[in-house]
């Protein structure tokens, strides 16, 4: 048969596996939250080049009641802009059923700087989530002091960085001593004196990366006491200039040493390989992640980390410019990765719009990743000198097959996925403990959009949260095989991820009809290995090092 006739066969086949399983069903419940944020980027029509980079979000447990609360980023007034209130960023206390309560200045984390990233991390390891945030100009870090509130030690921590602007951010155990030592990307070297206006057919636009120079970015070393060290130079990082946006701390090449994955806005994205003492090498070339198939450089946004086909490899999935296919890379298992975008579908539905925040997630708990990309231009009046775009648009969802591909079910999945903004960072987790993988997107410039996940799949699943006691009390870095029957799913712990965001500490794995797990293993930075067997499914578990018994958070949601 042509080509043509092909293609639509392969793709009707596609769309028949995705329609055998169940719907997933996303819907827009951000009313009934109580949630009233709205983000402002600052801008004054003077179009300084990074407001629409502007911000990530965080889903994490702030208070260790179980349930997961949200961080929103906000901007900062520019210069020229005129505020008669501060924004600031935005702590939300989840109270169980979709109802949140803003507890901002209760908590002492209402920073009111220029948010760009954040990542959540317990830096001191007593057992408690601490946030850090990239900022233009000085950074943040709240220190979490376990009664619901928190204090900015930034200047105590030695982590302030300057006058950068900032971008995605990490907390991860470099030379497993047991504590997070914290990576900070950094976007371009800008200054108001550099600041340029460009035009498109006569219209200002916001000027690109290329613009300006590049950057350098910042690794601090955890010194085990409170404070960190600048560790750039020594450990290599600083050797490497690029254009930081979305980022993730990963051990691609599985050899038990957690590598940084830099995605670089219009450059080579960057891989620094990990030799295990926290000395880095940039490999972004020879492992085949700093360019796409094709060889071109991309303009990549969002950062994701997960194991889409269930070969126990870790792939990658990178949001990018319009006109640029959102790529996913396989792991080769060599240290080496190819670009699957096009054989896979992954890339449906991205080439029109400019994807940002992104996530490997089980919505339908079939045990397999199901990939959601948040979509909106950066260009606020594109559609002035181009009709065939949009400032705002509908995210994209794709639904796995469960034989390695995807297929674009936006349309069929639900009003939440109808929503049309211009979305940046994307956190997923199950907010009502209901064994599903609910949805926070910022929206720039509006109100953030919440999305419960009404699947009705009648899939088991399980959640796990791990504790270390020689390692890092969050377990990050460390890897999580849980094998049922015929399916095994490999996950790890990571601090920061997609664009500029947090998400994931506690992980998810969808399980299908499978209703028993046959083992667990955690392998942990440092080497050790726990193996829990024989685990009832449905429940959220504590899994804590050195310890083979699963302890069961016990936790309800609240019906609806």
């Amino acid at each position: 048969m042509g080509a043509p006739v092909a293609a639509t066969f392969v793709w009707l086949c596609l769309a028949a596996a995705a329609r055998a399983q169940a719907p997933i069903l996303l819907h827009d419940v951000t009313r009934e939250t109580g949630i009233t944020f709205v983000h402002t980027d600052g801008s004054s029509g003077q179009r300084y080049m990074f407001e629409p980079m502007s911000a990530g979000v965080a889903v994490f447990d702030y208070n260790g009641d179980g349930l997961l609360d949200i961080y929103f980023l906000n901007g900062a007034p520019l210069k020229g802009t005129k505020m008669d209130v501060l924004p600031k960023n935005r702590l939300y206390r989840n109270d169980v059923n979709f109802r949140f309560t803003d507890v901002t200045d209760a908590a002492g984390v209402g920073d009111t700087g220029y948010g760009l990233g954040v990542a959540i991390g317990d830096y001191n390891n007593d057992g408690r989530p601490d946030i850090f945030i990239s900022n233009f100009g000085p950074n943040v870090l709240y220190r979490n002091n376990g009664d619901g509130t928190f204090t900015d030690v930034t200047r105590e921590a030695g982590v302030a960085d300057g006058d950068h602007v900032g971008a995605g951010t990490c907390f991860l155990d470099m030379d497993g001593d047991g504590d997070l030592d914290l990576f900070v990307g950094h976007y371009v070297g800008f200054t108001y004196e550099r600041h340029q206006i460009i035009y498109f057919s006569g219209y200002p636009a916001y000027a690109g990366p290329r613009s300006l120079p590049p950057t350098r970015n910042r690794l601090y070393r955890n010194n085990g006491n409170g404070t960190f060290t600048d560790v750039s130079e020594e450990s290599g990082i600083a050797a490497h200039q690029g254009t930081a946006m979305g980022m993730v701390c990963a051990d691609y090449d599985n050899d038990g040493s957690t590598d940084i994955i830099v995605g670089n806005d219009s450059g080579p994205n960057s891989v620094f390989h990990n030799d295990g003492t926290g000395r880095f090498k940039q490999v972004g070339l020879e492992t085949g992640l700093a360019y796409d198939g094709q060889g071109f450089v991309q303009a990549t946004m969002g950062v994701e980390c997960g194991d889409y086909d269930n070969d126990g490899l870790l792939d990658f999935q990178m949001t990018s410019y319009r006109f640029e296919l959102a790529t996913l890379y396989r792991n080769l298992g060599n240290g080496l990765f190819e670009d699957v975008t096009r054989e896979t579908g992954a890339g449906d539905g991205t080439y029109p719009h400019l994807t940002w925040g992104n996530g490997l997630v089980d919505f339908d708990n079939d045990g397999w990743r199901d990939l959601f990309m948040a979509a909106g231009h950066l260009q606020d009046n594109i559609e002035l000198y181009d009709k065939t775009a949009a400032y705002r648009a509908r995210n994209i969802l794709l639904q796995s097959t469960g034989t390695g591909k995807f297929v674009n079910v936006t349309p069929q999945a639900g009003d939440g996925m109808q929503v049309v903004e211009s979305s940046r960072g994307v956190a997923f987790g199950d907010l009502d403990n209901d064994g599903d993988i609910d949805v926070v997107v910022l929206n720039s410039r509006s109100a953030p959009t919440i999305l419960r996940n009404d699947t009705a799949s009648g899939h088991h699943w399980i959640q796990i949260g791990l504790r270390g006691i020689r390692t890092n009390r969050d377990g990050v870095g460390a890897h999580v095989t849980v094998v049922a029957g015929d399916l095994g799913q490999l996950q790890e712990v990571h601090s920061g991820r997609g664009y500029q965001s947090h998400f994931g500490s506690r992980l998810h794995f969808g399980l299908g009809k499978r209703d028993h797990i046959d083992r667990i293993e955690v392998r942990w930075i440092g080497g050790g290995l726990d193996v829990i067997k024989d685990v009832a499914v449905d429940r959220i578990l504590t899994l804590t090092e050195g310890n083979s018994t699963a302890v069961p958070l016990g936790l309800k949601a609240a019906p609806r």
